[in-house]
């Protein structure tokens, strides 16, 4: 066997080890990125929408790495009258009532973005990467005469993040 038939050999098994390994994590983040890009892992304001707790759990993981939600802070009070913001307008004649504070430039009014065509997108690449993912583990079972190992590495991608997430 020449030495580049070895390496390839030697390349195409380490894929094949650190593809099984990886798997779960991949699968994890595919899952959880795809969750919180419609945002299903938060309260928006506004909305009578209350996530379910495993899903902020899990986001929590994907972003923090961490299981730890913190407390939210309540919302600060709103202003009184009394305590209202000075009025920014201009007077000279205090019987007259006040004239506007002049504006310098009217900034045009901001475009709103509609974000779901990216989303969507977004939402495609998540289940592109679980359907990859899945079959590279069939064909890793498939194709390779150590299903133990493979198995045994496999184990290893899932109960690692795990125990590091515990602990």
């Amino acid at each position: 066997m020449s030495s580049s038939h070895v390496v390839l050999r030697y390349v195409r098994l380490t894929h094949l080890y650190l593809g099984v390994f990886i798997a779960p994590a991949i699968l994890f983040f595919a899952f959880t990125g795809a969750l919180q890009t419609f945002s299903l892992h938060e309260t928006t304001r506004g909305s009578s929408y209350k996530p379910p707790a495993w899903a902020v759990m899990l986001a929590q993981i994907h972003k923090k790495q961490t299981p730890i939600v913190p407390a939210r802070k309540p919302p600060a009070p709103e202003k009184t009258a009394d305590k209202a913001a000075p009025d920014k307008t201009l007077s000279i004649n205090p019987a007259l009532p006040p004239a506007p504070a002049p504006k310098s430039a009217e900034a045009p009014s901001p475009q709103t973005h509609n974000a779901l065509p990216l989303k969507i997108f977004f939402l495609l690449v998540a289940i592109g990467l679980f359907t990859s993912t899945f079959s590279g583990l069939y064909m890793s079972y498939k194709y390779l005469r150590n299903r133990r190992l493979v198995t045994a590495i496999l184990l290893a991608g899932i109960v690692v993040p795990i125990f590091l997430t515990i602990f």
